[in-house]
């Protein structure tokens, strides 16, 4: 009998310091944040900082100095003579219309590299398209 009646008494004591712990540590991570963005925000209350940040996001300069960007810093890739192709088109695609040729090869294009070379059935019916003239 003693025991029908401690049972459930003592778990719901561990789930509730469960709980207590769960929520000690959300606590103690939101504490950590707001020191960070308190740290952050007193950055921005300095001059310097902030002229720093302005010089470097939005390219602002002092009167009289010159600002240079360089475009395209990074040499040209190589590019092999092999072209790669992301997947052949279907057998059937070949003998279809030009757009349904065009939207196949979009569909194969928009298909990340790695996935199954099978092409999917989304090619227009030539009946449902208007002809080109």
């Amino acid at each position: 009998m003693l025991a029908v009646t401690l049972v459930p008494t003592l778990r719901s004591y561990l789930q509730q310091q469960n709980e207590y712990s769960a929520l000690q540590a959300k606590v103690s991570e939101q504490r950590r944040t707001v020191d960070q963005l308190t740290r952050e925000r007193a950055q921005w209350d300095d001059p310097a900082y902030v002229e720093q940040q302005v010089r470097e996001r939005l390219k602002f300069v002092r009167p009289g100095e010159r600002s240079y960007t360089v475009i395209d810093a990074d040499p040209a890739p190589v590019h092999t003579t092999d072209p790669k192709v992301a997947a052949a088109a279907p057998q059937d695609v070949q003998n279809s219309p030009w757009y349904g040729q065009l939207w196949q090869s979009m569909v194969i294009a928009d298909r990340p590299a790695g996935k199954g070379d099978a092409a999917p059935s989304s090619t227009p019916s030539p009946s449902s398209s208007t002809k080109a003239p």
